[in-house]
């Protein structure tokens, strides 16, 4: 456990804008606001969009309507307005020489756009997309690195009142197959390719596999990204983007109802098909425009970076949010430890980034790294970070916030999803905020955690639930409600179950425990994988951890452990693993403590760097670990399965004297 925790200045306190809201309604701190935030959700929309500024082209006559039930809420009834206009022509209009986009690539080579010049770009590309016949509700899909280009895409379909489909930049012919035929994609904005860990990824190629499968494709726009062939040997339109956006036009919005369809967040499932997660434009807009005011304390003078994918439902948030709130959005394209450990310090310094994203697992990567040779970057422009998509470990969380930032900023962890269109959890900058803690209910959202029969509980682990509706909720999965039924409201009726163990403590702070099918039950106990890796991690030669738990005929399940090395050329494998037995054992209790411990070089994980659990129990249990389409480098699992089948093991004892195996490879 940490006793590091968050405190706030007064002048913090006092200048953030989550205090502005409050102050306005004549509350006096954050627990106040999220008390009548959820009390009356109705209520705190309507306030979020006087607050910020935000402003419809047709009023609405109810901000919500509940007619046809909990599970398909109607927000900002009778409402018109465009996404496009909200995020992107009110700032051109109110100073167009305004940074709106920075970017930069692995190679150090930057550009900038202004609000003006995005405009333009936008206008430009709305008419090139006209021309091709893309209007009102036709899918367009975006196969794009986080380049200049896909910022401009996003404001260009969604001018059009069409309907947008981010892809991960990572994905497989296979992948991007599934999602854009069950979409029915009439176009896609693709990139030639990128450049990721010093070396060229063909993107369009992969794209051009797919086709054969994607029947409902006519159109593809391409971006010369990296100066690769363009050359697509299938019956299909192909349109560079320099000659889609050559013929200037000036910026026109098609104004659609509240609700109207504005992007399709694909979710990858265990079994089945994805999911197409339908969001609108009210909101997804009022949504994440909170969430960057409030729980990131952005405001126009802000530069927001989060280290993502597109195809990830942060990269559409970090855009529409970002330029909600009128500030500065940085792209990084490539990996952010190119060419050393060093270089997202380097990224923080150049564009004097303001909220700053990552993963955990990024930062456990880069723990290992020099603390004086980062304190040689000026850090101070830094005001916030962020954090989402998985649980931290309080040795990387601590690393972070005490020893990289001096204590002077908050971690804002937040835990959502694609569905959900931003978060559930979240703190403030304006509390205390435990280490690891994702601080409580984000405003607006009546979350709870509850035992099997849905009763509400505290101090022990449950399910994460919702009680109310909020404006980003899914409108269902595309083209199935009867799946969307199934998946987040037949559990519990009536409550979105989302699928995450939680636990509110004594103190009422709150923590994610990981995804309900990664929980193990061991010995009639449930366990999350975070506890136990957060035990591994502060083991001094491990990188990175995962736990999973397999069948066992006496506990019901055992934990198995994989560890990566910090420097794996001098390192005692066996010694550390049965260390690492000890260490579980001695924090979560030994019947608790790895069965079977194993040296990897790598644990698989998605682009936005989660580690992929229920592929490595798939891996070591040798059954199928279904889809993959998300992975960064699944080769990682093979290597996990072949570990697992070929190496002999060693048995020892451990604690209480019961057999243990110690595996490395």
């Amino acid at each position: 456990m940490s006793d590091y925790r968050w405190m706030p200045t007064t002048d913090y306190v006092e200048n953030a804008n989550v205090t502005r809201l409050a102050r306005a309604h004549g509350l006096r701190d954050i627990d106040e606001l999220r008390d009548r935030s959820v009390a009356d959700p109705a209520w705190y929309w309507n306030a979020v969009l006087a607050d910020l500024g935000i402003e419809f082209a047709a009023p609405y006559t109810a901000v919500l309507d509940l007619s046809g039930g909990v599970e398909h809420p109607d927000w900002f009834t009778g409402a018109e307005l465009n996404i496009t206009d909200a995020c992107l022509r009110r700032w051109r209009d109110a100073g167009p020489g305004r940074i709106a986009v920075r970017h930069e690539t692995e190679d150090g080579t930057t550009r900038t756009m202004t609000f003006g010049e995005l405009a333009d770009q936008v206008g430009a590309a709305v008419a090139g997309l006209k021309r091709l016949g893309i209007g009102r509700g036709d899918a367009v899909g975006l196969y794009l690195p986080m380049i200049p280009e896909a910022v401009v895409a996003v404001y260009a379909v969604a001018a059009l009142g069409a309907v947008l489909v981010p892809l991960f930049s990572g994905f497989a012919a296979a992948a991007i197959a599934s999602r854009l035929d069950d979409a029915d994609v009439k176009a896609v904005v693709v990139a030639d390719g990128t450049v990721r860990r010093g070396r060229t990824v063909a993107m369009l190629p992969q794209l051009a596999t797919a086709l054969p499968d994607c029947p409902g494709v006519e159109h593809l726009i391409v971006i010369d990204n990296v100066g690769s062939a363009t050359d697509v040997d299938f019956e299909v339109t192909v349109t560079s983007w320099s000659e889609l956006t050559a013929t200037p036009a000036e910026l026109v919005t098609e104004q659609v109802p509240a609700m109207h369809p504005l992007m399709l967040g694909y979710t990858s499932g265990t079994t089945g098909r994805p999911k197409g997660a339908v969001h609108t434009h009210a909101g997804f807009l009022v949504k994440t425009a909170s969430e960057v005011a409030y729980s990131f304390d952005m405001d126009s003078d802000g530069v927001f970076c989060w280290i993502t994918d597109m195809g990830w439902i942060m990269g559409p948030l970090s855009i529409i949010g970002t330029h909600a709130n009128g500030a500065t959005l940085v792209l990084y394209e490539g990996s952010p430890d190119i060419p050393d450990d060093y270089r997202l310090w380097d990224l923080v310094e150049r564009h004097r980034i303001s909220m700053l994203g990552v993963s955990p697992t990024l930062i456990r990567t880069l723990k290992g790294s020099d603390l004086d040779r980062i304190h040689e970057r000026d850090l101070s422009s830094v005001h916030v970070l962020g954090s989402t998509g998985e649980p931290w470990d309080p040795g990387s969380y601590d690393w972070l916030a005490r020893l990289v930032f001096g204590e002077r900023v908050p971690v804002i962890n937040f835990s959502g999803g694609t569905e959900v269109g931003g978060s559930f959890l979240a703190p403030y900058p304006v509390e205390p905020i435990r280490s690891c803690s994702l601080g409580g209910p984000s405003l607006g959202m009546d979350v709870d955690v509850v035992d099997d029969d849905g009763r509400s509980v505290r101090g022990q682990v449950g399910e994460l639930v919702c009680r109310q509706p909020w404006p980003s909720m899914t409108r269902g999965v595309w083209k199935d409600d009867q799946r969307y039924l199934d998946a987040y409201w037949s559990r519990f009726p009536g409550l979105w179950h989302h699928g995450d163990f939680a636990m509110v403590d004594a103190e009422g702070q709150w923590f994610i425990l990981g995804r309900s099918d990664d929980v193990m039950n061991v010995a009639g106990k449930r366990l999350a994988p975070a506890e136990v890796e957060a035990a591994l991690s502060t083991h001094p030669a491990v990188s990175e951890a995962a736990a999973v738990g397999v069948p066992d005929p006496v506990k019901g399940e055992a934990v198995w452990a994989f560890w990566v090395a910090r420097t794996p050329t001098s390192v005692d494998e066996t010694a550390v693993s049965r260390e690492l037995k000890q260490i579980v054992g001695k924090e979560l209790g030994k019947p608790f403590a790895p069965s079977k411990v194993w040296r990897v070089d790598a644990l698989p994980k998605t682009r936005s760097a989660k580690i992929l659990r229920r592929a490595i129990r798939a891996a070591a249990l040798g059954t199928d670990p279904g889809d993959l389409s998300g992975a960064e480098n699944p080769e990682a699992i093979d290597r996990i399965r072949d570990a697992v089948r070929g190496q002999s093991s060693t048995v020892s004892t451990v604690g209480d004297g019961s057999p243990t195996e110690i595996e490395s490879r």
